[in-house]
């Protein structure tokens, strides 16, 4: 059994006085009003962060997006989101040339500069104004066609 293995064995048997010590001594302030399970829950957590490192910079960004829309719309599911992993090479050629873009922790690297969004590169390559998912091709354009008129 490892030290991690045999601290969240302990972490379980613990009577509520000694994981509040266990959370001042984890967290470095008093623990909050909340019941065992919950403090227990919360020190094995952030144990297993220190071991084994937290969440990415783009986990998150997306938690708190996440977050934001629950709060905005009472809904938290994506809503057509991209998702692109670091490290995703996306190539998209224009006018006979091969354009290279690197997804990045924290945004898009192109031409040895970091940009924040798809659609500034896209515009970089274009010098227009275009839908960088759409430029790159992971989005199709929406299924709206007008409809013609019987006058026109």
């Amino acid at each position: 059994m490892t030290s991690l293995d045999t601290w969240l064995a302990e972490l379980l048997v613990m009577p509520p006085a000694q994981l509040r010590s266990a959370w001042r001594d984890t967290f470095k302030t008093p623990a909050p009003d909340i019941g065992p399970d919950l403090l227990r829950r919360a020190v094995a957590n952030r144990i297993q962060e220190r071991m084994h490192g937290g969440l990415t910079g783009a986990t998150k960004r997306e938690i708190e997006r996440l977050r934001k829309r629950v709060e905005r719309t009472g809904k938290a599911g994506h809503m057509h989101a991209i998702s692109l992993k670091t490290g995703t090479r996306l190539v998209r050629s224009w006018k006979g040339k091969s354009y290279h873009v690197l997804v990045c922790d924290t945004g898009f690297e192109f031409e040895g500069r970091h940009f924040a969004s798809l659609s500034h590169i896209a515009r970089e390559i274009t010098g227009a104004h275009w839908s960088g998912p759409r430029f790159f091709g992971l989005k199709k354009r929406s299924g709206y066609k007008p409809q013609a008129t019987a006058n026109g």
